[in-house]
């Protein structure tokens, strides 16, 4: 599985996120944090008590959720329960997660609590109890092994909104939802410690996110020997750079394919496409990465040794033919081909799809073909192959658009494919007359690339016979396993399984489960070209600067690795100098002395002498070691590092094992010192000076407020009694100033949690101004009170509260998340006001209020779901922090009232449906929260055009096609959702208003069989309505009103059926039948379970507007830039 919802490794900057319908971690807004949720009813039953110790820990739970339809929330966790003291939950997605299908999920409930590498394996089962009828519960099963990248997994698409919400199928009774959940806890599969290498003899590639379907399609092609070496053959330079050049990327990647020990990363390859972390978090399609992969690679092969290898490997060419019958015409077309695409619908195996690749199209009658010169004439119409490459990449169309749906779907069908492929069978049915018979199309199985999920995300693996022997493997990113080829083959063809009950007990009937696991993509190879395309690749194929370039890295890794298998044995010490104070100060670094990552840190044994160390000193930095004197540094209490004391004279005999021991309270390998060195007038070292208990060591910063630039000028010796005048003379050389210069000294004493700089008394001694060795005093022209007002940060004191709070923002308009719009230098500390008035005033706009601000989600990279309210964070630093990081992106709208106003408003969205005019508008109504439903009709009424000035309007709630409400006018907007569900405003027709004592009102919605199903399942579609029908009409009497209603053509309204639907079943009438009979009496809310429904394809156009959307969604095809 490719993305853990929560994204626990945190350097997964987010992610897509993406959603596995058998197994998935969900795609979780982790921005707001746990939603409220309300105390919902649940019943454990134990299924292990009296359970023998050697099985394994079974528990039932059942979660009874109430007022379902209703929630206002878009994820619910149940109670928390236990599994041999594993805690555990059910979260759930009620209007589905970014999908049209219920989200379900078995979730770890303490997960973020759990010690680092934590893991537990699980068998489980969730279910929705059908309350009507128990054989028609859906439960589906699975495994996981649940660590802290992926603590919740599950099925994103568990089953479609329309099936549930409708109450007549028993899922929702009394709108009262009931999930179970049977969770098996077994022993934990060591996965961490296992060796693919030695266990297989090859290794895996590393998953930057979602990047499993690159890794399967990379093992696949590096498999294939020749194209390895083509690849190994493009011309690099050793001045390239594999982030920079694709050709080296890939060289580089697969020669640690072929040499490393351990799994290997792709961020060098994805960094030389040109994509960003973004991009690597989101799922691509599989065959158009290879075909983009392909053409990049195609096009840097030209010019080179290499040139046509592509073509070469992967090209085959049909052609297309019209043939006339009755005249002496055909017009053909050769096309070249990479891969093809074969329809998995519908056939069986791919033979079948071969067969349906060729067959023959007649164009007749309405569809004759305008031959040249001959006119309309029947002719035939197809495709023949002139030739096979030599590996065959065959695309299996698993996914589909479904119009009818008006969506993606997955075909999850049973569909076969042999070891060996006979392309030339029946006499080369498949091939034109032009086609060289010599040549024998006979290919063998080389892998199966395998799609397990559903249509919106999933995961991607392969299984390879890397030398077309009996030896299958398979490559699940990290992890490379070996496997029988049943598992490649007859377990990857799809369909369904029957499973057998984990507990025959609980639900007696047999359980038939989608396959969600399936051949995706198969590539086969020639038998006559096996020989050439499996060839040999060694080492004498791979440029020798690159081998030098990878042995180089190879041998930092294993030096790397041997320095930290021999840490213990080590110690490092890192010395600052007066050298790295200047660099760093003012530049780098504001506050305390110095970066100790930056300064030159030395490798020592732990037994050596410290005064032997003073030697590598001195060869360092050629400082002799009488002239060198050590200070160690000490943490303050305040967080603050300074140099605290000098190493005695008999600390430097001691080993530097012991002194790092001495110094270092933290038990870390590192030992930190300062290096005082003394420089005479003539630039030759002197001795350090005595230290007496009476002379503290200062360290002093210069700061100009002119340039608001902070440097570090020197150290000093002071007398701890003596006063800072006693200095000054010192000082004001050290800052260039003239002599009699009036300066002004602050100590900077913290900037941990605020920044605490205070003036210095000059008059009174160091000790009293609590002064001690490696203190910081930071220094300045005195200033008078008319000449501060010409700075910015005149003190020390504003100048470094002002760094320590600067943070320039990034802004992006909403509309256009990705792209950036302008930055501002803002403080951390300022106020909401604050940063809402420097954005107007950026962006022109005369009212800060109209001004609204989203943070910025920095594990997916895209803005929060929530906008943040008016006044609703104090200051800058809190819109910018989310969890552990702080971002420093912020999104902005300019709205078309103040913030405050439409806070205190209701906004709903609805789409008013004209009386006359086939046109849909969709109206913003705002109105303030306590207004009702009569108000926001008398409010649309001003926007519409109405068919009469007294129609009266009603406002419905549509969900899936279905009418589900008619507001009352009474009803407060305040609770209305219309995130879910579609509001339809309509006028009400006369005849609904004068409905005689033994009329009905009926509701009407479009169907269609959908026979993609196990049985064939009514989908509702279009646009439903209301129907007066009298008493003893007949179905030829409503037809005549409906179609006038409707105004459909008479050739199309003559193919329509028309069914009393109930529970779900269609019961078709004739055109005598009388249509009322069906119809109880009944009030008209609640009654959607009964309907006229009108069967036929749905051709309408889709409207221009959709509903249910996410607030962003980002969808990138693949490109690869460079």
């Amino acid at each position: 599985m490719d993305l853990g919802s929560n994204l626990r490794a945190r350097a997964r900057v987010c992610l897509q996120q993406q959603e596995d319908e058998e197994m998935l971690v969900p795609h979780r807004e982790l921005t707001e944090g746990p939603q409220p949720m309300e105390v919902l009813s649940a019943e454990t039953v134990s299924a292990s008590e009296n359970q023998q110790v050697e099985d394994p820990p079974t528990l039932k739970y059942r979660w009874t959720i109430e007022n379902f339809s209703r929630l206002n929330t878009k994820k619910l966790y149940s109670d928390i329960f236990h599994v041999v003291g594993y805690k555990w939950r059910v979260l759930i997605f009620p209007k589905g997660n970014n999908v049209d299908h219920l989200s379900l999920y078995l979730d770890v409930a303490d997960s973020a609590t759990l010690p680092y590498g934590w893991s537990r394996y699980a068998q489980f089962s969730l279910a929705v109890v059908n309350q009507i009828h128990g054989k028609y519960t859906i439960r589906k099963d699975t495994q996981h092994q649940f660590n802290g990248r992926e603590s919740d997994w599950g099925f994103t698409s568990f089953m479609s909104l329309s099936e549930l919400y409708d109450p007549s199928r028993g899922y929702l009774v009394n709108d009262t939802c009931v999930i179970e959940a049977e969770v098996t806890v077994r022993k934990v599969v060591d996965y961490w410690s296992y060796d693919s290498k030695k266990e297989t003899g090859y290794v895996g590639l590393k998953n930057q996110g979602a990047t499993c379907y690159m890794n399967s399609l990379l093992q696949t092609l590096y498999h294939i020997p020749y194209f390895r070496k083509a690849v190994y053959h493009m011309p690099t330079t050793e001045n390239d750079m594999p982030s920079g050049s694709i050709p080296l990327a890939l060289q580089s990647l697969f020669y640690k394919l072929q040499y490393s020990d351990n799994s290997v990363a792709t961020k060098e390859l994805t960094k030389s496409f040109g994509w960003d972390t973004y991009d690597s978090f989101m799922q691509h399609d599989v065959q158009e990465l290879n075909r983009v992969l392909c053409e990049k690679l195609e096009d840097k092969m030209k010019g080179t040794v290499v040139e046509g290898t592509i073509q070469h490997l992967f090209e085959g060419h049909h052609m297309n033919y019209i043939e006339c019958i009755n005249v002496d015409y055909k017009s053909t077309r050769k096309e070249s081909f990479y891969d093809l695409q074969l329809d998995v619908k519908g056939c069986r195996d791919v033979y079948a799809s071969f067969d349906k690749y060729v067959e023959v199209e007649r164009l007749e009658g309405d569809n004759k073909y305008q031959a040249e010169n001959h006119g309309l004439q029947d002719a035939k119409k197809g495709v023949l192959f002139i030739d096979f490459p030599p590996v065959l990449q065959l695309q299996l169309k698993r996914f589909e658009y479904d119009f009818m749906r008006d969506t993606m779907v997955k075909i999850n069908d049973r569909y076969e494919f042999p070891l060996q492929l006979d392309l030339d069978k029946d006499n080369g049915k498949y091939l034109s007359p032009d086609a060289d018979r010599r040549v024998r199309n006979l290919y063998t199985l080389h892998s199966v690339l395998v799609h397990s999920g559903g249509v919106h995300g999933g995961h991607y693996y392969a299984f390879i016979r890397p030398t077309l022997s009996h030896l299958w493997f398979k490559f699940d990113d990290e992890k490379v396993t070996k496997e029988d080829a049943k598992k490649a083959l007859e377990e990857q063809y799809g369909g369904e399984e029957e499973l057998p009950q984990t507990n025959p007990g609980l639900n007696n009937t047999t359980f038939k489960f989608t396959k969600y696991s399936n051949a995706y993509m198969l590539v086969y190879i020639r038998e006559s070209d096996k020989e050439k395309i499996m060839c040999d690749v060694d080492e004498k194929d791979i440029a020798e600067h690159l081998r030098i370039r990878l042995k180089k890295e190879q041998e930092e890794k294993e030096h790397k690795k041997k320095e930290k298998a021999e840490a213990h044995l080590y110690t490092i010490i890192k010395v600052a100098r007066n050298e790295d104070l200047m660099e760093q100060i003012g530049k780098e670094i504001f506050f305390d002395l110095v970066d100790h990552d930056k300064v030159r840190a030395f490798r020592i044994q732990k037994q050596l002498p410290f005064n032997h160390f003073k030697e590598e000193v001195f060869k360092e930095f050629g400082i002799p070691v009488q002239f060198q004197r050590f200070w160690l540094w000490a943490k303050r209490q305040n967080h603050t590092y300074r140099p605290n004391r000098p190493l005695t004279p008999q600390e430097e005999t001691q080993s530097v094992g012991q002194l790092r021991e001495v110094s270092n309270k933290t038990h870390n390998a590192e030992l930190k010192l300062f290096l005082e060195v003394e420089i005479g007038p003539d630039l030759h070292f002197l001795p350090p000076p005595s230290k007496t208990k009476e002379e503290i060591l200062l360290f002093f910063k210069l700061y100009d407020p002119e340039k608001e630039d902070l440097k570090f000028v020197g150290r000093l010796f002071v007398k701890s009694l003596g006063k800072p005048t006693e200095v000054f003379s010192k000082l004001i050389e050290m800052a260039e100033f003239p002599p009699n210069e009036e300066i002004d000294l602050y100590e900077e004493i913290k900037f941990e949690p605020t920044v605490m700089c205070e003036h210095i008394d000059k008059r009174i001694s160091f000790k009293s101004s609590q002064l001690e060795d490696g203190d910081i005093i930071c220094y300045q022209k005195s200033l008078t009170s008319t000449n501060r007002n010409q700075f910015r940060y005149p003190d020390v004191p504003s100048f470094l509260e002002y760094v320590r709070n600067r943070q320039v923002v990034f802004f992006r308009a909403l509309e256009k998340p990705k792209e950036e719009d302008f930055s501002l230098e803002l403080s951390k500390l300022f106020t909401y006001d604050d940063v809402v008035e420097r954005v107007a005033r950026q962006l022109g706009v005369d009212d800060p209020s109209k001004i609204r601000l989203s943070s910025h989600n920095c594990y997916s990279q895209q803005p929060k779901p929530q906008p943040i309210k008016y006044r609703g964070v104090d200051h800058l630093v809190d819109m910018l922090v989310h969890y552990n990081q702080t971002s420093d992106i912020l999104y902005y709208e300019i709205l078309d009232i103040p913030l405050p106003e439409l806070q205190g408003l209701k906004t709903l969205k609805v789409a008013f449906h004209h009386a006359i005019k086939e046109e849909v508008v969709i109206h913003i109504i705002r109105l303030p929260k306590n207004s009702t439903v009569a108000d926001v009709i008398n409010d649309l009424k001003t926007k519409v055009e109405l068919s009469r000035p007294d129609a009266e309007v009603r406002l419905l709630e549509v969900f899936y096609h279905k009418i589900y409400k008619i507001f009352p006018p009474g009803e407060k907007i305040e609770n209305i959702n219309d995130q879910y569900w579609t509001l339809r405003a309509e006028e009400i027709p006369e005849e609904e208003k004068s409905l005689g004592l033994h009329d009905r009102l009926i509701h009407v919605y479009h169907f269609t069989r959908d026979s993609n199903q196990n049985q064939m399942q009514v989908q509702n579609f279009g646009e439903p309505f209301f129907l007066v029908i009298k008493e003893g009409e007949t179905l030829t009497d409503i037809k005549i009103r409906i179609q006038k209603k409707l105004q459909v053509p008479d050739d199309e309204f003559s193919k329509w059926k028309f069914a009393f639907i109930s529970l779900g079943r269609p019961e078709y009438l004739q055109d005598s039948d009388i249509v009322s009979n069906r119809f109880q009496r009944r009030d008209i809310y609640g009654a959607w379970e009964q309907y006229l429904g009108l069967e036929h394809s749905d051709t309408a156009p889709k409207k221009a507007y959709t509903t249910n959307q996410n607030r962003h969604t980002f969808e990138k095809p693949v490109k690869i830039y460079n």
